[in-house]
């Protein structure tokens, strides 16, 4: 069986990445109710986890784990991914915490809705964990990420692959029976995790929170490829749009919004390359073999995080360039730090580091009113 799951896992890598792309967004009906299982069917076969005692068999640094024994896990589905901002994965919680699901299909929703009960069917499954680097104390980086479960990546790049072949989906992942939309957790700034917290030391982790009174932070953080036919880890490639804004102002961008900040002029000083090997030019004064001028880097959906600060933390919203929101403009009223915004979303690390994933754009308000922030989309005129 190991043997099989591998080769299919290898397969899914040659078609898939961690990559955000294009996703299904159309407007459906809601699906009617399917087959459910149930508890007590699931635990006549097998002996059930929390989320917190399989998310403790992953040792810190320690690369993934194949799940030998027949255990599983339940929780409520806290995500959504019918606004594209979520992609190919799912969040579930119990009361010990919560954690990602690495299903390979677009139009989750549809199967696995907001508040239902869902099954995860461990023997054979991989526990891993995205977005983590051993800590640099000298230079105050690095830390944990975020459990999920998956298959197996027999290349090595990342810790788990999806769970996307239709069989294995049934296999693995069992529908339960529908509920009410899970309830976020007001936070306060002292429920953060730190760099190197577990679920086992901050259930909030991969659990869907509300944190208030978020004022901006003058940042952004987003990796672009100056081609996405080129080693996307060779230094040559890369452009860091960080540590200030570097005029975006936008939740993420769309391919067509990148051709607008390039153009414009606003990305020209940026330096192209790793920190530490800047040796290939700015952005509108490229010295590489990828590219001859600007106009050549290839137009991408952007994936950007962009940063607030709660209290004294310093947090990410991160927001999918595919999703329906990616293009909106953040209000100058927030970006001028003259108010707030409250937001509600999955909670989690990546090298230590908090980020926020909203569900829509609508878990995204005004602290002062509780409003949606407008829909504007008018970076340039």
């Amino acid at each position: 069986m190991k043997r099989f799951l591998t080769a299919l896992a290898a397969l899914a890598a040659l078609v898939s990445c961690e990559e955000w792309e294009p996703v299904f967004t159309l407007n459906y009906s809601d699906p009617g109710p399917g087959k459910t299982a149930t508890l007590a069917e699931i635990q006549a076969s097998s002996t059930q986890l929390t989320i917190a005692q399989l998310a403790s068999r992953y040792v810190i640094g320690g690369g993934p784990v194949q799940i030998t024994d027949n255990v599983f896990i339940a929780g409520k589905v806290s995500s959504s991914d019918k606004a594209g901002n979520i992609y190919k994965t799912m969040y579930i919680q119990d009361e010990t915490g919560g954690m990602e699901v690495k299903v390979g299909r677009s139009g989750l929703y549809n199967d696995y809705a907001e508040g239902q009960t869902v099954y995860i069917m461990l023997q054979d499954i991989w526990l891993g964990m995205y977005g983590y680097k051993a800590r640099n104390n000298t230079y105050n980086s690095g830390g944990n990420g975020m459990v999920q479960v998956g298959l197996e990546d027999s290349t090595g790049e990342y810790e788990t692959s999806y769970i996307e072949e239709p069989f294995l989906v049934d296999k693995f992942i069992k529908a339960g029976e529908p509920g009410p939309k899970v309830v976020a957790a007001e936070l306060t700034e002292n429920d953060l995790p730190s760099w190197g917290a577990t679920v086992s030391s901050c259930k909030y982790l991969g659990e869907l929170v509300t944190l208030k009174n978020l004022k901006y932070a003058n940042k952004v953080f987003v990796l672009i490829y100056l081609s996405t036919n080129y080693d996307k880890k060779e230094s040559s490639n890369r452009i860091f749009v960080s540590d200030a804004t570097w005029g975006v102002k936008t939740w993420a961008f769309s391919k067509s919004l990148m051709d607008k900040y390039l153009t414009s002029g606003v990305w020209d000083n940026i330096k192209i390359g790793n920190s530490g090997d800047y040796n290939y030019g700015t952005v509108g004064t490229p010295k590489s073999n990828i590219i001859a001028t600007r106009n050549d880097i290839e137009r991408q959906a952007g994936t950007v995080s962009q940063y607030f600060t709660m209290g004294s933390t310093e947090l990410a919203i991160r927001s999918s360039g595919y999703g329906r929101f990616g293009d909106y403009k953040i209000p100058d009223d927030v970006l001028d730090g003259s108010r707030s915004i409250d937001v509600t979303g999955i909670l989690s690390l990546y090298q230590g580091s908090i980020q926020i994933t909203v569900n829509s754009y609508e878990d995204i308000t005004y602290s002062d009113t509780g409003a949606t922030l407008p829909k504007d989309t008018m970076v340039f005129n």
